[in-house]
Order: C-alpha cells, then sequence, then structure tokens
C-alpha cells in the first residue's frame, strides 16, 4: 500500500475548534473501533486533551472478539482512562455512559457544590476518526436524530451541542484523521475496518493483509466461512479457492481478484467471517 495522505481542510479546522472549545469541556470522551484500538486513535488527542479525564469506548464491540476486547479493556485502564465497551448500533453498553461520565467529573462537581453553585449538566467532549461510529452513539444517546450518520468517512462537518438527559452534554466535531500514515499496518487496519475512504483503496492490497492476518491469527473462521479443502501458505491459492468457490469468474475461467478481494473485505466487516479484532495488546508497544 502506498502511503495513504487523506487530510481534508475540514479536519484541520476540526482540530482549531476542538482547541478552542477544550476552556468549556469538563470531560473527553473517545470513541474507537474495538477491532482496532490503536490503530483507530488519533496521536493528536493526546497532545490536545491529555489534561481533561477521558473514558475510551470501545464501539463495534459486537464485531470485534470478545476476549481481546476484554485485555484491551484491561489495558486502557491500566493507563488511567476510563473504558466501556459498546456498540452504538444496538445501544449495548451505551446507557453506562452518562453514570462514567459522572464519575470522571465528580471532583468538578464537588468544587460546584463546595461554592454553593448548584451542579450543572457534565460538558463533554466526544472525539473520533471517521466511521468509527460517533454520530450513531450520539442519535442513540439524545435518543434523537441529531448528528447525520452513513457509512462513509467523514459525514459530521460541524461542531454541535447535543443534551443527553438534564445531566450531561456532549459537543460532536468532526471526524480528525492525521494527515499520514507512518506505519503501513495502521494503514491496512484501518482500510480493513472502513475508516478510510473506499474510493482511494487497492481492495486487493487490503483484502492479502487480511488474508494474511486470518491465517495466522483465524484460521478456523477463515476456512469454515469460505469452505477452504486447506489453508495454503500461498495467500494467491486462498485467493483462488475463494473465487471459485463463490464463482467469481470472468471469461477463460480466470479468477476475479477485485471481486474477490470486495467480497473478502465485505465479509469481514459485516461479521461474517466471524468476530474477529486486527490488534492485540501484548503485541503493541504504543500509548
Amino acid at each position: 500500500m502506498t502511503t495513504i495522505q487523506w487530510f481534508p481542510g475540514h479536519m484541520a479546522k476540526a482540530r482549531r475548534e476542538v482547541t478552542e472549545k477544550l476552556k468549556q469541556i469538563d470531560i473527553v470522551m473517545e470513541l474507537v473501533d474495538a477491532r482496532v484500538p490503536l490503530a483507530s486513535r488519533n496521536p493528536m488527542i493526546d497532545e490536545l486533551v491529555s489534561h481533561k479525564p477521558r473514558l475510551i469506548l470501545l464501539n463495534k464491540a459486537d464485531l470485534a472478539d470478545p476476549k481481546i476486547t476484554k485485555e484491551w479493556s484491561e489495558y486502557f485502564q491500566a493507563r488511567g482512562f476510563k473504558v466501556q465497551a459498546i456498540d452504538s448500533q444496538t445501544g449495548k453498553g451505551t446507557e453506562k455512559i452518562p453514570s462514567l461520565a459522572k464519575e470522571l467529573a465528580v471532583d468538578l462537581l464537588e468544587k460546584l457544590r463546595a461554592k454553593g453553585m448548584k451542579p450543572r449538566a457534565i460538558r463533554a467532549l466526544i472525539l473520533g476518526i471517521p466511521n468509527v461510529g460517533k454520530s450513531t452513539l450520539i442519535n442513540r444517546l439524545a435518543k434523537k436524530k441529531i448528528a447525520k450518520t452513513g457509512d462513509r468517512p467523514g459525514i459530521t462537518k460541524q461542531q454541535q451541542w447535543i443534551k443527553v438527559g438534564g445531566e450531561l452534554e456532549l459537543l460532536d466535531t468532526p471526524g480528525i484523521l492525521w494527515p499520514k500514515f507512518e506505519d503501513k499496518l495502521v494503514g491496512y487496519r484501518l482500510a480493513a475496518t472502513g475508516a478510510i475512504k473506499d474510493e482511494i483503496l487497492d481492495f486487493q492490497d487490503v483484502a492479502v493483509f487480511l488474508l494474511k492476518y486470518l491465517k495466522e491469527e483465524y484460521p478456523k473462521q477463515l476456512s469454515e466461512r469460505f469452505k477452504l479443502s486447506k489453508i495454503s501458505e500461498d495467500i494467491v491459492e486462498i485467493f483462488d479457492e475463494i473465487g471459485k468457490n463463490r464463482g467469481l469468474l470472468i471469461s477463460g475461467g480466470y479468477i476475479d481478484y477485485d471481486k474477490a478481494a470486495e467480497l473478502i473485505l465485505r465479509e469481514f466487516r459485516s461479521c461474517k467471517i466471524g468476530k474477529i479484532s486486527l490488534e492485540r495488546p501484548e503485541k503493541s508497544t504504543q500509548l
């Protein structure tokens, strides 16, 4: 994969706006993809909001390997963050978010009480890279459709405050993605999960990365889903068998590798291959 550079003007603007709004913020909610918690963290966020109490929300936990999601929860907790695994589509786990926000803001609420002031709504900044499910989560917490949603990254374009009951206010911001992926693995992981616009990807490259990973970490699921006679050491042979089994042929009986690659990615993203995580804490050196 060539180095992906995708940093639209609205993302640079979002960074400035986040910095400007921080004085009004009590806590930060950082939304990441449970399948790739580090790859889907924006390094800029640590730099921008490190002094604020933070809740890390492991979204799309329904698509991730539950054992590895538990490992990630422990990983982030050990680094001083509150953590909650959620599925913003169905709402699983999201009901705990307001009480976790209160726990994070307990010192602030105590200070207000000590000054004889009535406790006000907790102001939370919600951050996350594009297509991590931020708008879906906001709509679920607000119990109405406020934020635009879509399966393409970069839907949110401006900031807005959203009330969640009487005790929590969320500031939504456009997704921020760093301008350059220094680590190719990060690019591949994000591409596989759909965080990068499909139009700029080479599907075959990403599918090869995914097949190699599944071959090593989830051979049983790979074999069962695509009815493989064996898991070959040669990725092209796996591609060929998937293409033949699914009838993805072009004239002359050759495999249509573009269609095969698209199928592999689509079935991974829709959880048809199984609950799969593309990162593990013990293999990570970041944070």
